[in-house]
């Protein structure tokens, strides 16, 4: 592995992408220290030390610590995921966003642009829920003014971590929103490890038990993820022998390699995103935070097990929306037939169609149901203990998957230029 980053470093658009990500997430990094103007520090650390978890914790978990601290950064990407989601469920009921999204990069283009518009739309209402509402009394100040900054800045760090992302995207290595979310979750484990340890030597109110039992979770996650992020159902196609003039062509075997998680994390990032509502909601009105709290988070009871049902229905439904998107089984089987290609023991045209759609719905639901289970299971785990390490199964999920994600983009890089690399 140190021979193949050896060898990465000395590839120069290779070494520039690599140089250019980490420069961007630096920024990032960076922006999540930089404080809103008008905020009073001691009311926002009060605040979350008097809510023990739930609505707070949660948000501040999802930004990397920015929440608590109340950075520029405080509303991390999520409103650009919140926005994403909206635009794409909105691409299935509305025609003329259909009609945009084929109609190639020039389609491409128009909706990533009404996304964008849509994610300062959410950032702006969050950022006003934020200044008038659960944080009011943060708010250093009186009049306009005050309020109009947090909400400007708030906002415009929202904006300004978007672009970052796409500039990532674009750019460098991965897919920039992923990465920045990565970024803010690892950012976090060091402190959570640290905390861990405390509970137990200095607190004792944890025991070595729950943090053995913790660890065997972390790597049963991990594996769990490798396993289906690589889990694949290949499907065997033989190609009918044509002549071509003088030519011979066809009468190969080869096979579809049809992924068990085609999705990947999206549909656990998207989950996250869209289970934050009821928290937002939170910001608006101070008489619900302590019902939210108990009904629809993690830390509550009996929110706990609501929030992960819903979890669990909601990735399950991402999984599926997502490889609908990916893989058309009819476009599939259309170009397999105009090929020369058919599936042995399946007729060409409408009948391999449906058979790739039903071995494709079977493993989705397969890797959907792993997926959601292996997001859940750490935070019904942590309820039953005192463990709070500051990150569950959702962020562990992305982490891993992330992660495998980058460096396949890096192996794919390598492997253009006759590059032994990471993954054999």
């Amino acid at each position: 592995m140190l021979s193949t980053l050896r060898n990465a470093w000395k590839i120069p658009d290779l070494r520039r992408k690599i140089l250019f990500t980490l420069l961007m997430l630096a920024i990032f990094r960076l922006g999540s220290n930089i404080p809103v103007p008008f905020m009073d520090k001691e009311f926002i650390k009060q605040l979350f030390e008097g809510s023990g978890g739930g609505v707070l914790e949660l948000f501040n978990l999802m930004s990397g610590g920015a929440f608590g601290r109340m950075t520029i950064f405080a509303l991390n990407i999520y409103p650009y995921i919140t926005a994403s989601i909206v635009i794409q469920l909105l691409t299935i009921v509305i025609p003329q966003l259909e009609a945009l999204a084929k109609e190639g990069e020039a389609g491409r283009k128009k909706i990533a642009q009404y996304t964008r518009y849509l994610t300062v739309i959410f950032a702006l209402i969050q950022a006003i829920g934020i200044s008038v509402g659960l944080f009011q009394g943060a708010v250093i100040g009186d009049g306009i003014l005050p309020i109009s900054v947090v909400v400007i800045t708030i906002t415009a760090g929202t904006a300004f971590l978007m672009w970052l992302g796409e500039q990532i995207t674009e750019n460098g290595i991965g897919n920039g929103i992923s990465l920045i979310i990565f970024t803010g979750i690892i950012s976090r484990i060091p402190g959570g490890i640290y905390n861990a340890f405390n509970l137990w030597l200095k607190a004792k109110t944890v025991s070595i038990i729950e943090l053995i039992l913790f660890a065997i979770v972390a790597v049963i996650v991990i594996a769990g993820v490798v396993a289906i992020q690589e889990g694949q159902r290949r499907i065997p196609v033989q190609y009918a022998k044509r002549v071509v003039g003088r030519k011979m062509y066809g009468g190969q075997s080869t096979h579809i390699p049809l992924k068990v998680l085609m999705a990947g994390v999206i549909p656990v990032i998207f989950a996250s995103s869209l289970l934050a509502f009821p928290q937002t909601l939170a910001f608006f009105f101070e008489g619900w935070a302590a019902g939210i709290s108990k009904w629809f988070s993690p830390q509550g009871n009996p929110g706990v097990w609501i929030y992960s049902t819903l979890n669990v229905l909601l990735i399950v439904f991402f999984t599926y929306f997502y490889t609908a998107i990916q893989f058309n089984p009819v476009e599939y089987a259309n170009n397999l037939k105009q090929n020369g290609g058919f599936i042995p023991g399946i007729r060409p045209g409408r009948p391999t169609s449906e058979y790739l759609n039903r071995v494709i719905s079977r493993i989705t639901l397969v890797g959907a149901m792993v997926l959601a289970l292996i997001a859940t299971l750490p935070t019904i785990l942590s309820s039953f203990g005192n463990l709070n390490i500051g990150f569950g199964g959702t962020a562990l999920l992305i982490v891993v998957g992330v992660a495998l994600e980058t460096v396949k983009q890096i192996e794919s890089q390598m492997m253009m230029r006759h590059y032994k690399g990471f993954l054999k």
